[in-house]
Parts: C-alpha cells; structure tokens; sequence
C-alpha cells in the first residue's frame, strides 16, 4: 500500500512537527509506503492536494487539525484525476471533530494508521456549499452567527486547545446579538429571531455534541438553530452543548434536510469546518455517500 500524506508541522501548536518521526516509523512498521507533501502556510493544503497526480495512491491521508481536512478535502474535490482514491485522517490537531464519527478519537493517530493498513474503507456524506459565488466542500459543520464569533476567537487563544472554544463562548456571551434568519429547508421556509445557526454532518464540533442525532451516511444534514434568548439562559445552554441536551431547550430548533438555503438581514461570517471564510447568502447541498473515507 502506498498513501500521499498531506503533512501540516504547525498541527496541534507544533506538535505535529514533533510527531512526525514517530509517525514515518509506525507507517514503515505497517509496511506502508508513503509520500509526504507538507503544507507551509493557510490554503496550501488545497493546491498541493489538488494539483497531485493521485493515480500511484492507495489513499489520501490529511494529517494535521479539522483545517488541514478541510483543505486537502477541498484540493481532492479540486483535483481533475478520475478513480481517486479513499480519504484518510491522520488526527493530530487541535480538533479533529469528524474524527469521532468514524471510529476514532482526537489524537487517535495510531488507530488511524492501523485503518489505513487493513484498508477499513466506508462511504460518507459530503456538504457542497456555495457562498459568494464559489463552491466548497465541507465534512464536519458550518456555522454562522454566534459560533462563527466565537470560533474567530477562539482561533487566537488556540494554544488553549479545545478549552479556546469554551472561553470564546464565554466571551461571545456577553456581546450577544440576536439577528433576523431566513432558511429553506427542502422548500419549507422559515424565518426566526436567531442567535447561531449550524448545519452539521456529523455529531460535533471539537469537545461539543452540536447534533446528537446526525448520521454521517444518512443523505441529509442536520440543522441546529438556537433562537432569540437571554444571557442567562445562554449560561444555561452551554454546559447542555457537551451532552448534546440543549437541543430539549425551547429556544433551540432541530431539522433535516438535503438541500437548504440561508440569507440573513446583515452578512453573516461563516465557519466551515472551523475556518473563516465566506459570508450570508449561503447554499447547501448535502452529497450522499460521496467519500470513500478509511475508517468504521
């Protein structure tokens, strides 16, 4: 077996770096012969992904956080090869989200490299969203509204690792602004008072269980919306969010759907897959099983 390792040194506040020599001989002990192409600035990732000849390829496998996914994803999206082989992980970031629904945990670099050598191979869902005219694709979630402000927080304090997420919700808390949202949802349109929308592939978002009842593989995403609250009732929400109970609470609203649409009365910021790019209007189309991924 051969793989193209799409290598991010910055990974995990550096630790990627370190990691990786400890990596080169797990991957030579399971008699998997590689490629390694590292990344050397934002975006870098989907451009060497997709200008790759990926034909010699047993896999392609991102290591690095929940970023480096989302643009070696992008890049193997973008790549005009045909038979493109499966799509790996190698979880050593500070999040690694997606991970956690295909039978890893964040971290879980050893067990990765032990799917990619028995060739563990399954079928996922892809989110395509267009924003600003351009189209990307997304594994994990996107947000906007209240996360998108924390997560463009939170990518400050990252030396924080997951608990940079906490804080920014606790900062975010205390400027909370409420917005007008209006949403198709498969052709069922609705409006609400909002404080964050999500539309989530899998079940989290780093340590918090967003969707506790997404299925990667099902053929539909799911929507999160918290509307209009309170501070204190924010306060309240919060510790739900890592059990996956806030979606009892009154304000907060849960749908499915495979095609969804989101305008917004001011512009938006948007976080996919905890990036920051891209704004309000935004389209969403959810690709059933559309990645061959290694993994349970």
């Amino acid at each position: 077996m051969k793989i193209l390792l799409v290598y991010n040194p910055t990974a995990g506040n550096g630790k990627a770096k370190k990691l990786l020599p400890k990596i080169k001989q797990e991957l030579n002990e399971r008699k998997i012969s590689f490629e390694i192409l590292t990344t050397s600035c934002p975006g870098h990732a989907v451009d060497l992904v997709k200008d790759a000849d990926l034909s010699g390829y047993d896999g392609i496998v991102s290591a690095g956080g929940d970023g480096t996914m989302f643009e070696s994803l992008n890049g193997y999206y973008l790549n005009p090869g045909k038979d493109k082989p499966p799509f790996g992980i190698l979880p050593i970031g500070t999040g690694n989200a997606f991970v956690k629904d295909i039978g890893l945990k964040s971290g879980g670099w050893k067990s990765a490299i032990n799917m990619i050598a028995e060739n563990k191979l399954r079928r996922v869902d892809v989110a395509k969203f267009k924003t600003g005219g351009d189209i990307y694709y997304y594994l994990n979630i996107i947000g906007l509204g209240f996360v998108s402000d924390v997560n463009k927080l939170a990518q400050k304090l990252k030396f924080f690792g997951n608990l940079s997420y906490t804080i920014g919700v606790l900062d975010k808390i205390i400027f909370l602004r409420n917005y007008k949202v209006f949403i198709d949802l498969d052709g069922e349109k609705i409006e609400r008072e909002n404080v964050f929308v999500e539309v989530s592939n899998t079940r989290y978002t780093s340590n918090f269980l967003m969707a506790p009842t997404a299925e990667v593989d099902d053929g539909y995403l799911d929507v999160i919306l918290l509307n209009k609250t309170s501070r204190r009732r924010m306060l309240q929400c919060l510790p739900k969010i890592f059990t996956g109970e806030h979606v009892t609470m009154e304000e907060v609203e849960t749908f499915k759907a495979r095609k969804i649409s989101i305008k917004t009365d001011l512009p938006k910021e948007l976080t996919p897959d905890g990036e920051m790019f891209g704004t309000t209007p935004l389209e969403i189309e959810c690709l059933h099983r559309d990645l061959e991924v290694f993994g349970n």
